[in-house]
C-alpha cells in the first residue's frame, strides 16, 4: 500500500510551522521524518495530528492512487465510535463467525450483544465471552496499526490480544504472543516445528512482500502457508483470518469474512490447497461477494 502524505500542504494551509507542532505534541524527529518519505505511521499518530490540526483523515493522508473509501469508512466510524454502522455490523460478523469456527458456542445475537452492551447477563462460557470481546480488541489493533507493513511483532501482538485472559493464558507452556512450545497439527497434516517457527514465518513475509502488486489469490496463499507454519499453540485461525482481512484492506481488495455455515468448505479448501487451490479460493471469492453486499447497505 503505497501513503502520500500532505502534511505540508495541510500546515500551510492552517499557517503553522511543523517544529511548532512537533514540538506540541511531542514527535520525534524520526516520526516527523516518515511524512516527508511517506513511510508507514501509525494510525494512532496520524488521529493525533488530524485532532490538533482540525482536519479529516483523507485530508492527511492518500493511500496511493487506489485509495479505499471503505477503509476509511471504518476509521472513520471507529474514531467516532458510531453505533449501528458498517464498522459495527463487521465488528459483530466477524467476531461471531470467526470465533464460532474455532469452536465457540456463542450464537451471533449473543455476540452483537456483548459488543453492543458490554455486558455478559446470562452468558456462561468464559473463554466464550473473553474471545469474542478479545476479537473486538484485535479489529480495533488492525485498523490502528493499518499503515505499518505486515511483520512477526504484528502477527505476534494478534495473537497476544486475542489470547489475553482466557485459561490458555495460564498455562505456562502456552506462550501466549509467543510462537509455539510444542508440535501441533491442523485438519491432520504436519506444521512447522517451533524450533522452525520464526524462519518460516520470515521467509513467509518475505516471500509475500516479494509481489509487488498483491492480488486476492496472493492474499488466500499467504492464509494457506501461514496456517501450515500453524505457529501459536493455539488461535491460529483467528489470527490467519484477521490478517487476511487487514491484507485486503491494505491492498484496496475487498475483503471477506469467512462465515460458520462454510467452515467445511473452508477446512476442506486447506486441505486441498496443494493440490487444488480452487476449493479454498472459491469460498473466500463467494464471501468476498457477500461482503460487497454488505458494503452496498451502507453506502
Amino acid at each position: 500500500m503505497k501513503l502520500i502524505y500532505h502534511l505540508d500542504r495541510v500546515l500551510k494551509e492552517k499557517k503553522i510551522k511543523r517544529t511548532y507542532l512537533q514540538q506540541k505534541l511531542g514527535l520525534s524527529s524520526k516520526t516527523m521524518a516518515k511524512f516527508s518519505k511517506n513511510e508507514s505511521v501509525s494510525l494512532n499518530t496520524i488521529a493525533l495530528l488530524c485532532n490538533e490540526l482540525g482536519c479529516n483523515i483523507e485530508d492527511l493522508v492518500e493511500i496511493g492512487k487506489n485509495s479505499s473509501k471503505f477503509l476509511a469508512s471504518l476509521i472513520e466510524e471507529k474514531e467516532m465510535n458510531l453505533k449501528n454502522g458498517l464498522y459495527h455490523e463487521i465488528q459483530v460478523l466477524f467476531a461471531y463467525n470467526s470465533n464460532r469456527i474455532e469452536g465457540s458456542k456463542l450464537t451471533e445475537n449473543e455476540t452483537r450483544y456483548i459488543y453492543e452492551t458490554n455486558t455478559i447477563d446470562g452468558l456462561k462460557n468464559t473463554d466464550d465471552i473473553i474471545e469474542v470481546a478479545n476479537h473486538f480488541t484485535a479489529f480495533d489493533y488492525m485498523l490502528d496499526t493499518i499503515f505499518e507493513p505486515l511483520s512477526e511483532n504484528l502477527i505476534k501482538t494478534f495473537h497476544l490480544i486475542l489470547k489475553n485472559g482466557t485459561s490458555d493464558s495460564r498455562k505456562e507452556w502456552f506462550n501466549v504472543g509467543e510462537y509455539k512450545a510444542r508440535k501441533n497439527t491442523v485438519g491432520g497434516i504436519d506444521t512447522s516445528n517451533p524450533e522452525d517457527v520464526h524462519k518460516d514465518i520470515i521467509k513467509l513475509i518475505q516471500i509475500y512482500f516479494s509481489k509487488k502488486e498483491k492480488t486476492v489469490e496472493d492474499i488466500i496463499e499467504f492464509h494457506y502457508n501461514f496456517e501450515t507454519i500453524h505457529p501459536f499453540q493455539d488461535g491460529n485461525g483467528r489470527v490467519g483470518r484477521l490478517i487476511m482481512f487487514r491484507e485486503c484492506l491494505k491492498e484496496n481488495i475487498c475483503p471477506f469474512i469467512i462465515e460458520d455455515e462454510y467452515k467445511m468448505y473452508y477446512y476442506r479448501g486447506l486441505k486441498e490447497y496443494k493440490n487444488l487451490k480452487g476449493y479454498l479460493e472459491d469460498t473466500c471469492k463467494s464471501s468476498q461477494d457477500k461482503m460487497k453486499i454488505l458494503i452496498k447497505k451502507y453506502e
